[in-house]
This record gives C-alpha cells, sequence and structure tokens, in this order.
C-alpha cells in the first residue's frame, strides 16, 4: 500500500526537478549559492513532494463525479488556484531565505501577483495539459518540471517586476 505522505519517487523527482530549475535560475541571474541550492533540494523533496501530490488526488476526487467540461475546466481550475500568488512569493521566500538575503513580506507578495498576472495565459495551458492529459502517477513530475521552467521566470520576475 503507498504511503499517503512522502513517496520516495516524490522525494527525488522534487529535489532534482526544484532544484535543478532554481539551479538554473541561480545560474542566469549570477546569484549561484551552494545553500540557495541545498535549500531548494531540501524544499523540493520535503514541502513541494509532500503538498503538491497530495493536491492533485485531492483535484481527482473532486472532478471526479463531474461532466467532462466541467472536470476538464475544473482540473484546470483548481490547478491554477494552487500555484497563486501566494505560493509563488512562498517559492520567493525559499529562495530569499537559502540565498541569505532581506525578505520583505510586502515585496513577495507584489512581486507573487505580478509574476501570477503575466504567467495566467501559459499556466493555465499547462495546468490544462498536466491535469487532462497526463495521468496522476506522472503528474507531479510534469508539474515539477514546468515548475523547474517557471522557476527561471519566478527568479527573473524579481528583475522583470522591481
Amino acid at each position: 500500500m503507498k504511503s499517503p505522505y512522502l513517496e520516495k519517487s516524490d522525494i527525488f523527482r522534487g529535489a532534482l526537478i526544484y532544484a535543478g530549475g532554481d539551479l538554473i535560475a541561480s545560474l542566469i541571474l549570477n546569484q549561484f549559492s551552494p545553500a540557495r541550492t541545498l535549500g531548494m533540494v531540501v524544499a523540493g523533496a520535503t514541502v513541494y513532494a509532500l503538498e503538491i501530490p497530495r493536491y492533485f488526488r485531492w483535484i481527482d476526487r473532486k472532478t471526479a463525479a463531474l461532466s467532462s467540461l466541467r472536470r476538464t475546466l475544473g482540473r484546470t481550475g483548481l490547478a491554477l488556484l494552487y500555484f497563486n500568488p501566494l505560493w509563488i512569493a512562498r517559492h520567493l521566500l525559499f529562495i530569499r531565505f537559502f540565498s541569505g538575503r532581506s525578505i520583505l513580506p510586502a515585496e513577495l507578495l507584489r512581486l507573487g501577483l505580478q509574476s501570477f498576472l503575466w504567467n495566467i495565459p501559459i499556466a493555465f495551458a499547462a495546468n490544462y495539459l498536466i491535469q487532462n492529459r497526463i495521468s496522476l502517477k506522472h503528474r507531479f513530475t510534469a508539474s515539477a518540471l514546468f515548475s523547474a521552467l517557471m522557476a527561471v521566470y519566478y527568479a527573473l520576475s524579481e528583475v522583470f517586476f522591481k
């Protein structure tokens, strides 16, 4: 029986993919830090590996009885709601914390909101594909890969939206 908590494969994928995306972002911005990379490994292997697969299973349960179109839109919308401005702000908080940089909550919330608003079309399309075309077994990996790409965008958002 599978654990309702952390699966070894989710721990590995979360650590590798989230840290990898952030590593690329940190190299692009010339902000590489071993502490930041290690911190993102830990965040990916714990926080993200625990909450994202569970949320995706919850989405499946909540939308199972809906008609095809409503289920498709419901899954996509619920995934988009999850990766909201607060989620982005928390991701930026992890980056700043693990980099030893100052943490200004109002600034992180502003950056999270701006990043979210600008990426809605891309996030909607990606979440549609992830939630409706990829099996539940592979959704965390697909979402983590998309999030790794978005990690570059989130890190760059501090430059874009200053």
